[in-house]
């Protein structure tokens, strides 16, 4: 209801289509929305539907004390039924979040808790099948989520209700950390933004306690491309800041180069942007003497050819891009199909600024069927979005069937 006692007409047909991204709802219907959660007209103004809609919880905080508790909420938030994907943590809350990873010392571990001991050999055959889990082609992982979810279960019910040692304790922070950033990955795909969230609070808290640096500059860095990606590049640049700060290895800094460079980009910063380019380009093209970490092992120059073009393509250098973006997705590897998928929707985007309307009708078709077929829902919302700047050449063939089929997906 209205204050003025005015029904709004809106139905749950309506909010399903709003809730996946199906269609956005009027302006009066915003404002209906923005006065029952007394957000502020000038929020509607800074943040399109439907960033400016509230969060209602705040993560939790860092430290020992939090991480099992940060573990049962991402659980509650994966299995509830509430409409909340819309969802995220706020600029803020990220913002704080990154200062207490950075400036918190984590806690001694406790190593007296009830129940029954841990041993290595348990741990070691957890670690290998969250590996093997993690490690599935894009496609077969949409079939297995309901396994790393029993994983991470497990592994929470370890860290609740049994013994270990302080280095133990350190080894099940660091897979609780590491399968939650997996599961909150596969939620992302979906499109289900709020548990995602969760997920990646847990992981953060969890790598947080196990010290591991590393990881949990990925953990935030995950926070900040979800930010990129939902239009909200302005809630992305601390955390991969405060990330940059904290981590060493030139592959993971290459990556957080890379997503803070499209953080500037899509704010319109452009020699911040270039800066971070350069800076990209220059550490994944130095050597290290350890690995890289597991989070950005797949970091190579095709990810960085793509996303330097897809930074040109927000800067309207839409030539550049281009060439960028071929040089990519020449160099990626078969195997990375849902990055394939997003990247070919930049080329159709870029296609389509350069008015090569039929070559884009085929890459995003293609990119439409990928997405489809390995169950990337976020993916299929991509290049849904293509259907604006393909409107007005709905007398081309195959444009209008084009339309008509995303408009029904």
């Amino acid at each position: 209801m209205r204050p003025e006692g005015l029904r709004s007409g809106t139905d749950k047909a309506a909010v399903s289509k709003w809730e996946n991204g199906r269609k956005t709802p009027s302006i009066e219907s915003q404002l209906l929305i923005a006065d029952a959660f007394d957000v502020p007209i000038c929020d509607l103004e800074r943040y399109p539907w439907p960033h400016w809609l509230p969060g209602r919880d705040d993560p939790a905080p860092l430290g020992a004390a939090y991480t099992v508790q940060a573990l049962r909420d991402a659980q509650r938030a994966t299995m509830n039924r509430e409409r909340r994907t819309f969802l995220t943590y706020s600029a803020l809350a990220l913002a704080g979040l990154a200062s207490q990873w950075a400036a918190l010392e984590p806690d001694r571990l406790t190593t007296a808790l009830g129940g029954r001991r841990v041993d290595d050999q348990l741990v070691d055959w957890l670690e290998d099948t969250s590996t093997r889990l993690t490690a599935l082609p894009t496609e077969q992982r949409q079939h297995t989520i309901k396994l790393m979810d029993a994983h991470l279960a497990t592994v929470t019910d370890l860290l609740e209700g049994t013994r270990y040692s302080e280095a133990t304790g350190r080894r099940l922070h660091r897979l609780a950390a590491s399968v939650s950033s997996a599961c909150g990955w596969y939620r992302f795909d979906q499109g289900a933004h709020y548990p995602a969230g969760k997920l990646w609070n847990a992981a953060l808290t969890n790598a947080h306690t196990a010290r591991d640096r590393d990881l949990g500059a990925g953990v935030l860095s995950d926070f900040a491309y979800q930010s990129i990606w939902l239009d909200q590049p302005e809630s992305a640049v601390e955390p991969l800041s405060q990330a940059l700060i904290h981590t060493r290895h030139p592959t993971a800094r290459s990556l957080l180069h890379l997503r803070r460079a499209r953080a500037h980009a899509a704010l319109g910063a452009a020699a911040d942007c270039h800066r971070d380019l350069a800076a990209a380009e220059t550490a994944l093209l130095t050597k290290a003497a350890d690995p890289a970490p597991g989070w950005c092992r797949w970091m190579s120059t095709a990810d960085l050819a793509v996303d330097s073009g897809r930074c040109l393509l927000d800067l309207g250098r839409a030539e550049e891009a281009r060439a960028r973006i071929d040089e990519g997705l020449t160099l990626l590897p078969r195997a990375r199909d849902k990055t394939r998928g997003v990247f070919r929707t930049y080329e159709a985007r870029s296609l389509l600024q350069a008015r090569e309307v039929e070559q884009a009708l085929i890459v995003s078709t293609e990119s439409f069927d990928l997405a489809t077929r390995i169950g990337a829902n976020r993916c299929v919302t991509l290049v849904r979005e293509l259907a604006p700047a393909f409107k007005p050449y709905q007398k081309v063939d195959g444009v209008p069937e084009f339309l008509e089929r995303l408009r029904t997906a």
